[in-house]
């Protein structure tokens, strides 16, 4: 079932970013799957390279927002500006009416712009005033946040959280494939070699593969048991008695849905038309670990969503 596109697609991808096989997998089980995506890492870690890597390979609009305490939602949705000449007001869109939304730094915007971009994120449109405007069919929004550094940062609600797809967490580079990145970064500034990823595929074909997923086979027992995980982050105590105190709030029904839904792009992507556990089991840290509100006794005990979610993997035998 693996198709040409895809594979062009991925080819196009790494052939701008250096290793990050995890990050360029995940990036396009979310574009087949519908979903977006938080991404989590240090400066530096080609965070923005690779989403802008990955538009231009689907050939899709591109819209990077810096995300700023000042940001104000008419910044992104835009605005109804009046018309002096006929008395009326016309809509001027802004940024967020592209394909594909690098949200950088979505962290550093206060409340009002983050319920601006949950409705986008949430409904794919937007409303300025009495109207509402719908986004493009293909709309992803892949936001960056750093760890690191908290200071004039706002938490986001758990009901943004819970829209995105996956969050990914990025690492840093091995040796090697930090040599290779500066050697890449030697040769485009000699101009040896022209950066940038080229269109392999359009965003009509990505959507016409969104469907090809839906017609991915999942077992019932196999749908049992990714419903399973998530239902058991509601009931840690009968899995790993003692930890139920740790989970605040667990991951919602809609966190199943995903887990399926990224599963069969996954069995997809390696060209099965069947789900198999280990496409729940390799994508369940991505899609539960910000869904999971925690404790602050969870933090006191080193605990935090990942072991988690590796412990219940552990405990929940897979069928």
């Amino acid at each position: 079932m693996q198709n040409n596109a895809i594979t062009a697609l991925r080819q196009q991808i790494e052939s701008v970013i250096v290793g990050q096989t995890d990050l360029i997998e995940r990036l396009i089980i979310a574009v087949l799957a519908g979903g977006h995506v938080l991404l989590e890492g240090p400066p530096g870690l080609a965070k923005t390279t690779a989403v802008h890597a990955l538009a231009s390979s689907m050939s899709a609009s591109f819209q990077r927002i810096q995300f700023t305490p000042d940001l104000m939602p008419g910044d992104l949705t835009g605005s109804d500006i009046y018309q002096p000449n006929d008395a009326s007001f016309h809509f001027s869109a802004g940024p967020l009416f592209h394909q594909v939304i690098l949200a950088d730094e979505i962290n550093r915007a206060p409340p009002k712009v983050q319920s601006a971009l949950l409705e986008a994120m949430a409904e794919h449109q937007i409303s300025v005033g009495a109207n509402t405007h719908a986004l493009p069919e293909l709309f992803l929004v892949l936001a960056t946040q750093n760890p690191l550094e908290q200071t004039g940062t706002y938490p986001l609600p758990e009901a943004q959280l819970d829209r995105f797809l996956f969050k990914l967490l990025i690492g840093y580079p091995t040796l090697d494939e930090e040599i290779e990145i500066a050697r890449r970064a030697r040769a485009a500034n000699e101009g040896h070699v022209e950066a940038g990823a080229q269109a392999v595929i359009t965003p009509d074909e990505i959507l016409a593969l969104r469907q090809q997923v839906t017609q991915v086979y999942i077992e019932p027992s196999i749908e049992r048991y990714a419903v399973q995980l998530v239902s058991a982050t509601r009931d840690l105590d009968n899995y790993k008695p003692g930890w139920g105190e740790f989970v605040s709030t667990g991951a919602s029904p809609r966190a199943s849905i995903a887990l399926q839904r990224v599963a069969m792009a996954n069995a997809m992507l390696a060209g099965r038309d069947y789900v198999i556990p280990e496409d729940v089991i390799a994508l369940a840290p991505d899609v539960l670990r910000h869904r999971l509100v925690l404790d602050f006794t969870a933090s006191a005990e080193g605990i935090d969503a990942d072991i988690i979610v590796q412990t219940l993997i552990e405990s929940i035998t897979p069928p």
